[in-house]
């Protein structure tokens, strides 16, 4: 699609554009598919990976008395530190790893921000797979053959950029691989070429807005009208998604994945929670205990693979809280959708005198005031602190001004609005414009200062 043929920024795409026939299989069909291809998987991994195959010995699992989904409990959930530990002991490979070293065509890793990096593999027929399922997505949002691709996701190291390039390559866009680098450029190159596709965390997006202006150009005039957000939660935050797409005149999508299950889950065009790949993994909803939870209700997420090769993991715990929602979507597809995308990470909930707080929770709040900036730091000190008990009695939050000053009662009034949504006490603190860190890749929302980490 052309820059000088684009639809208005409204426009949904073609429901009766083709879709993968999985997309709108019954439930019980997907239900069956997943069950037939977990037996061949767990055939596959416990005689492949070294970690699984004596796992399975030690819980006395054989994957031919698989009956039923959720004869899969049997197995411990595999955690993060399960995966690092075999690296430790036999490296540099781990245990995880299901292939010989000769047919790993591709290696990522994690950001190492709580330790050294862990790797990541995949096979030819991985990446393919990989590939395939950001085209399904992309498509599902509108982009078709002739869009012009601009990537803003990293490429260095990690795992965003090049996937997410191949996805698009496939759907037939012309791709431009820019990184998360280089703003200004970025941004020359979306006018010059008539870019009407990116991909970004929700905070890049914000900072090239910015950028824009400061260059002396209005991002709603830039060819942009479809963007895929991911890395970070807020793409489904409402008052995030509303900005977001104000200030580029475009319509933003929500995208979940990670090193492990790459792209997973993304908005469709309805815009409704991503669809989860429900044919390339089992999804578990479970709480603190791991018990499964109902449709509606958080819970942590917990993923198997059905059909990787190099790098296949069991049960594996995301660490992110989601809501599933399993009814048919508008737009007719049948995966379930993760409702509000992914409301924060297990670790990151803060409990403040006995409520559950989120900072998706605090971003939907923030963003909805005309006069601060995207961003902004949740601040847990020894003053939000009970010195007795040691727990939290609230939080302070900074955010900064959107440009010109602001009133001198917003501090007030947000103190207010979040006492009235969240029912907690936030200390605000008005920093300077521009004076919180940014990021091209995840934004670190809590930061401790002064306590035990």
């Amino acid at each position: 699609m052309q820059a000088d043929a684009l639809p208005p920024p409204d426009a949904i795409a073609d429901e009766a554009a083709p879709r993968d026939a999985c997309e709108t299989w019954p439930r019980e069909q997907i239900a069956a598919y997943q069950l037939d291809r977990l037996r061949t998987q767990l055939d596959y991994v416990g005689e492949h990976s070294v970690y699984y195959r004596r796992l399975f010995a030690e819980h006395g699992f054989r994957p031919a008395d698989l009956r039923a989904l959720d004869d899969l409990r049997a197995l411990p959930f595999t955690r993060k530190r399960d995966y690092v530990d075999t690296i430790a002991r036999v490296p540099p490979y781990g245990e995880f790893r299901a292939v010989a070293p000769a047919d790993v065509r591709r290696i990522h890793f994690s950001s190492g921000t709580s330790g050294a990096p862990a790797p990541q593999y995949w096979t030819d027929a991985d990446l393919d797979r990989w590939a395939g399922l950001y085209a399904r997505y992309a498509h599902a949002q509108g982009v078709r053959p002739g869009d012009v691709y601009q990537c803003l996701f990293g490429f260095a190291w990690f795992v965003g950029g090049l996937g997410a390039t191949a996805g698009y390559q496939k759907l037939g866009a012309t791709c431009i691989p820019g990184g998360s680098a280089d703003s200004e450029r970025q941004i020359r190159s979306i006018f010059e070429y008539g870019v009407s596709v990116i991909t970004a965390t929700p905070s890049f997006v914000a900072h090239l807005a910015q950028t824009a202006r400061s260059m002396g150009l209005d991002a709603r005039q830039s060819p942009v009208r479809h963007i895929m957000l991911g890395g970070e939660t807020g793409a489904s935050v409402p008052a995030t998604r509303e900005r977001l797409e104000a200030e580029w005149n475009a319509k933003c999508f929500d995208a979940y994945g990670s090193l492990e299950f790459q792209t997973i889950g993304q908005d469709c065009h309805a815009q409704s929670g991503p669809h989860l790949a429900e044919d390339f993994a089992y999804a578990e909803i479970v709480d603190e205990h791991g018990d499964p939870v109902a449709d509606g209700t958080p819970g942590v997420l917990v993923l198997t693979h059905l059909d990787k090769q190099a790098g296949p993991l069991v049960r594996w715990w995301t660490g992110d809280v989601v809501v599933r929602d399993s009814r048919d979507c508008a737009c007719g597809r049948t995966h379930a959708r993760l409702a509000g995308g992914v409301q924060g990470r297990a670790d990151d909930m803060l409990v403040i005198r006995g409520v559950n707080v989120f900072p998706s929770s605090v971003e939907q709040i923030v963003r909805g005031f005309d006069g601060l900036s995207s961003e902004y730091q949740i601040v847990l000190d020894p003053s939000v602190r009970d010195a007795d008990t040691g727990f939290l009695t609230g939080f302070r939050l900074r955010v900064e001004p959107k440009g010109a000053a602001v009133g001198p009662d917003i501090a007030e009034r947000l103190a207010h609005e979040i006492r009235a949504k969240l029912q907690v006490r936030a200390t605000i603190e008005i920093v300077a414009a521009g004076s919180l860190p940014r990021s091209t890749h995840k934004s670190r929302r809590v930061v401790r200062e002064g306590l035990d980490q």
